[in-house]
């Protein structure tokens, strides 16, 4: 008993867990459903959070701190201006720009009026109104330069104010909005990119274990019988592959006892064979004493009789060895150079006595001419024998035999034919199909067809040589 190794062990039952196909399967497509509610505003999130932490570090990496610093610090500035006089003013206004090179700045007074222009501003008027304060504080929201108006007074409190207009430029630190968005873009990508990965790999792991039990099932040992494969993992296709090696197992088992029967059957023919053969020679001598003493006639045809099915189980046997002898690969043959015109002529010429005891007509129309074949000369000679022997015991009924040469197939055919019922009919004898079988294992051999043509008004059998291709004509 061979012990059993890895690719035998017994199959584990299906669970849905990450290593079998079934969970990881299960796994993908999780991933796909949540890869829009999930993933996407993951994306959006970690998005959000990039810009604001770039929006701070911009805010506070830029010059003047920024929009919001420059802000802060010009309504600082502005509250520091409380109860000091217009030259005061100027005089810080100048100071400021002193601050803020970059910046042009005005103030105007409670009376509406433009003062310290630094530097003058063509677009600024000289009296301010209600009116043109407010268009000029819409027209500046938003736009480049970057425009601050500041109350002057403790909380902005008062009537007059003071403008600063920085160039967005100076207080940029060149990022501009939306700067993020890239590795948003970038983020969402590589995220479809490992799902579509993923799914890639598993079919593609799945088709290669399949191409190699594809591969494995291919290949074959003399006998025809695919090899086994090394089951790798516990999975589904894991199950298949022990499965298969199961059926493999079982046909090399099939086939080894397949072998010892054959083997055993043929051993047993050849035994009988033997054995079965001494007491029968020693029948046939009795019997051929018996026929020299004076019987009745009775007594002369039952000898007679007797003699003729001794005969007739001396050829059965002398067949049955024959052909386990054949099919056990111990009957030899030799090819050669073979007229098989003049080898039937000399067969029949043997047969001829046996065929007018019998009362058959007998029409031989053989061509003088050579017909050569490749084959064994015994071999050739045993199919005729075993042909005529056939007519003889199952068609002699028909009174007739024949022996010729025809064209079939456009190529030179012998032709042995009776006007028997046919092979259909039933028969009192026995052996024929021993003695068929042993024609055709030998025109196989000897690349030759038999091919048989039977109905109720006689059998024709025609041999003839192979084509070139191997194959006969059909």
């Amino acid at each position: 008993m061979n012990k059993r190794n890895d690719s035998q062990a017994p199959v584990r039952k299906s669970r849905l867990l990450p290593g079998s196909l079934q969970g990881q399967y299960l796994i993908i497509v999780l991933a796909a459903f949540l890869f829009i509610p999930v993933i996407i505003p993951l994306a959006s999130l970690t998005y959000t959070i990039v810009q604001w932490s770039s929006k701070s570090d911009m805010e506070s990496g830029a010059k003047y701190g920024g929009t919001s610093g420059l802000l802060s610090d010009w309504h600082a500035h502005a509250a520091n201006m409380e109860g000091k006089s217009d030259a005061a003013i100027d005089e810080a206004l100048i100071e400021l720009k002193r601050r803020y090179p970059e910046a042009s700045m005005f103030w105007v007074d409670a009376n509406g009026a433009t003062r310290s222009q630094l530097p003058p501003q063509l677009d600024i008027p000289a009296q301010w109104t209600p009116e043109e304060a407010i268009r000029f504080m819409k027209a500046s929201i938003g736009k480049d330069p970057y425009t601050v108006i500041a109350f002057l007074g403790k909380e902005n409190a008062g009537s007059s104010f003071m403008t600063i207009r920085m160039p967005r430029e100076a207080i940029s630190t060149g990022n501009p909005n939306g700067s993020g968005t890239p590795y948003y873009i970038a983020f969402v990508f590589v995220m479809f990119s490992v799902f579509v990965a993923m799914s890639l790999l598993f079919f593609r792991h799945i088709r290669r274990r399949l191409l190699r039990l594809q591969s494995a099932m291919a290949r074959q040992d003399e006998h025809g019988i695919p090899e086994p494969v090394a089951i790798k993992r516990w999975d589904e296709i894991g199950a298949l592959e022990y499965s298969f090696n199961g059926m493999v197992a079982q046909l090399r088992d099939s086939r080894q006892r397949q072998s010892e029967e054959e083997q055993l059957r043929k051993s047993l023919v050849a035994n009988l064979s033997h054995d079965l053969r001494t007491p029968l020679t020693i029948m046939q001598g009795h019997l051929y004493q018996l026929r020299e003493e004076p019987l009745s006639p009775k007594g002369q045809q039952s000898v007679s009789v007797m003699q003729g099915k001794a005969e007739g189980l001396g050829e059965l046997i002398d067949n049955l060895l024959a052909y386990t002898l054949m099919t056990s690969g111990r009957y030899k043959l030799t090819l050669e150079a073979v007229d098989i015109v003049r080898l039937a002529r000399e067969s029949a010429a043997s047969w001829y006595p046996l065929w007018e005891r019998e009362g058959l007509e007998v029409d031989v129309r053989l061509p003088h001419e050579q017909l050569i074949w490749q084959g064994d000369r015994a071999g050739l000679q045993r199919m005729l024998d075993n042909l005529f022997q056939n007519v003889v015991r199952h068609a002699r009924d028909g009174g007739y035999i024949g022996l010729a040469l025809e064209k079939r197939h456009g190529r030179p055919c012998l032709v042995v034919s009776d006007k028997g019922r046919g092979l259909n009919s039933e028969s009192s004898a026995t052996g024929a199909g021993v003695g068929l079988a042993i024609v055709d294992y030998l025109a196989d051999s000897m690349g030759l067809v038999r091919e048989t043509a039977s109905s109720e008004e006689g059998t024709r059998v025609y041999l003839y040589e192979k084509t070139n291709d191997g194959r006969g004509y059909f």
